[in-house]
């Protein structure tokens, strides 16, 4: 019954003095607004980092040969170091073999998706169809049949189908977008299927005749910006066509140099990445020059996310001061109030109210203080951490758990600098108090 006394005459003393008690709560105000605010963004770009980086394949581990270090070779003889310094390209014998891929996906069934290939033969341009020549920016590159299926949905194939690595291995077929029909074949795309294009091809522009067996969707996104711009007389396309073909018009051996293993949906890809490297690298422990790593997005997705979170914490913190200089404008104010009510408080010691009561009465009054104050901060923290958000084009994402410990630390506020206040009026002596002009 006293604590709704308590907070009866905390919100009149409030009330009454409204100016100085918004000024009293706006160091609360501004340091959990900002708090919140820089949290929520902080998480707001963690989350579309998150995103981002799923939708490029966090799942996906990196394969590739490396050179080795003077580390791995310490106790050999200097002549291997030197070889090893030299060779700064694989020769045939150090790239990854089918066997060694084959085995590998045995030694861990369930925790591999699929294996990607990927054979870059350079790009292309010149496309003629017929008597027509189109000048082009595109590129050619070799996949196997599993990474043309994992591509992006909206890249999926909308006529024929997706070259083959097994059944088209050697044959110069060729999966085309359907803005690459559009403007270097011309037509529509359904009726493509079965037509050959030629187009200069690498660094010895070499004409090479392709027929097409599949058109797929195209979309900005999916290919790099630095083949040109965007617009209707450039193209921005790939031209995909079988492995064995790319490998044979690249003049690449029949090893890799890098492979892409996909891990299956409930693999703990960080963990799994370390287990790939060091079983693929067995195969290379005579190796003098080169080793096989691995790594992927995954892990540097922990990294970034662990850096912005740091980032947002240390800011915080930062913007937190501000809270210390609130509270001691929540003592400094509580001062006074004491003060101005020296005579009230002696009037209830007269009556036989004990120190704690009186000790109470203004420690409520400090905490509702603090609470209102956090009350408006938090308000204005997701207000203005979903407006930056939305400013900086990323999905809003307030945190529960930094809002719980705002309101925490309003009420910590609220006794903290409003104990020694109302301790001071709880030990006034009531007669000294009664004369207190």
């Amino acid at each position: 019954m006293q604590l709704f006394e308590n907070i009866g005459m905390a919100a009149a003393s409030i009330k009454s003095n409204k100016m100085r008690s918004l000024l009293t709560m706006l160091g609360i105000i501004i340091g959990i607004a900002a708090v919140i605010a820089i949290v929520t963004v902080g998480n707001s770009m963690a989350g579309s980092v998150t995103d981002s980086m799923s939708g490029m394949g966090a799942g996906n581990i990196t394969v590739s040969l490396t050179q080795k270090s003077t580390s791995d070779q310490s106790g050999t003889a200097q002549g291997v170091t030197l070889r090893r310094f030299m060779d700064s390209t694989p020769s045939d014998s150090d790239l990854i073999t089918e066997e060694m891929v084959r085995q590998f996906v045995q030694a861990f069934p369930g925790k591999i998706d699929h294996i990607e290939y990927e054979q870059q033969v350079g790009s292309a341009a010149i496309a003629k169809y017929g008597d027509a020549t189109t000048t082009i920016t595109a590129q050619v590159t070799g996949k196997n049949l599993a990474a043309l299926q994992a591509l992006d949905e909206d890249s999926q194939i909308l006529y024929g189908r997706w070259v083959n690595d097994e059944a088209d291995a050697g044959r110069n077929l060729a999966c085309v977008s359907e803005k690459f029909i559009t403007q270097a074949i011309g037509g529509s795309a359904v009726d493509a299927i079965g037509k050959s294009f030629t187009v200069s091809v690498g660094q010895s522009n070499t004409l090479q005749t392709f027929y097409i067996v599949g058109v797929y969707k195209y979309t900005e996104d999916s290919y790099a910006s630095m083949f040109g711009s965007d617009s209707d007389d450039d193209i921005q396309t790939t031209i995909y066509i079988p492995i064995q073909t790319a490998k044979a018009l690249a003049g690449a051996a029949e090893g890799w140099q890098s492979l892409t293993a996909v891990a299956a949906a409930d693999a703990d890809v960080s963990s799994f990445v370390n287990t790939v490297g060091d079983f693929f690298a067995s195969y290379y422990t005579y190796n003098d020059s080169w080793t096989v790593s691995a790594s992927s997005l995954s892990s540097l997705l922990d990294s970034m996310t662990e850096m912005l979170t740091s980032v947002s914490l240390g800011i915080s913190a930062i913007a937190a001061i501000s809270l210390l200089v609130g509270g001691i404008g929540v003592m400094n104010i509580m001062m006074v109030s004491v003060t101005e009510r020296t005579r009230e408080i002696g009037t209830r010691k007269a009556l036989g109210a004990p120190g704690s009561a009186i000790r109470m009465q203004f420690i409520t009054e400090s905490v509702i203080l603090c609470l209102i104050g956090g009350a408006i901060g938090i308000a204005l923290g997701i207000a203005a951490g979903l407006g930056l958000s939305a400013v900086m084009q990323v999905s809003g994402k307030p945190s529960l758990a930094s809002i719980l410990v705002a309101f925490g630390f309003s009420m910590a506020i609220g006794v903290f600098f409003g104990y020694y206040p109302a301790n001071k009026a709880a030990k006034l002596d009531p007669i000294e108090a009664l004369r207190y002009e």
